[in-house]
């Protein structure tokens, strides 16, 4: 009998892809940061804060990933920034060959930054390697702090944590302490941030390190 794996070959070509992701961004010149999560943890408020406060640095641009609608980019075009839809019609994430073609429609040299809006899910996205200089994770704080427990990959694959609406933190059991410790058992590296778009808080710090790793990456060519 033979056995075909056949996650183990997308993730294969997946991986081949990515490789070309990265080397694109590079020769280009640009900074590829993909941002997951669960649905209604708070990403496009986050981004849209974000964009507010970088693109008095940097040129961005967007590429949405939804199941369905165009809400997300309906958004960040009205911002102004160059944004691509990926409607993946079912999939339940975003795939280096879907980011690809995303980059193909983006005036790449004019752009610092592009960030990915990868589809709601903690589980899917976590495996799929987009090529991204920053691969980052948000949690909102009613959610509750074991998610790390229950969904390691994400937290292990991610290079910065983001804890959003943490202005209501007062009205959920949420442990930041238990949080931290969790992750860092799984990922002792990983940045953690406590952030509300909505009011500001902790976005200009969480800007300062993205702006700082962007440098970073220029430095290096």
């Amino acid at each position: 009998m033979e056995y075909i794996d056949l996650k183990e070959c997308i993730l294969a070509d997946n991986a081949g892809v990515a490789d070309q992701v990265r080397e694109l961004a590079r020769s280009k010149g640009f900074f590829l940061w993909n941002i997951m999560s669960s649905p209604g943890a708070g990403k496009t408020t986050f981004i849209l804060s974000a964009i507010e406060r970088l693109s008095k640095e940097f040129k961005i641009g967007v590429i949405e990933g939804d199941i369905e609608s165009t809400v997300d980019a309906e958004k960040m075009q009205r911002c102004g920034v160059p944004t691509v839809q990926l409607r993946t019609g079912g999939d339940c994430h975003l795939d280096a060959p879907m980011i690809m073609k995303a980059l193909e429609r983006l005036p790449l040299e004019e752009l610092d930054i592009v960030i990915i809006e990868n589809i709601g899910n903690l589980v899917c996205p976590a495996e799929f390697d987009l090529g991204a200089d920053l691969p980052s994770m948000l949690l909102s704080v009613p959610e509750g702090d074991d998610k790390a427990l229950k969904y390691p990959l994400m937290f292990s694959v991610c290079k910065a944590l983001v804890v959003t609406k943490i202005d209501c933190a007062q009205l959920f059991d949420f442990n930041f302490e238990a949080l931290a410790l969790n992750t860092r058992r799984l990922n002792p590296d990983l940045k953690i941030f406590k952030v509300s778009a909505k009011e500001g808080a902790g976005m200009d710090e969480f800007c300062q390190y993205l702006s700082n790793e962007v440098k970073e990456k220029i430095k290096r060519g």
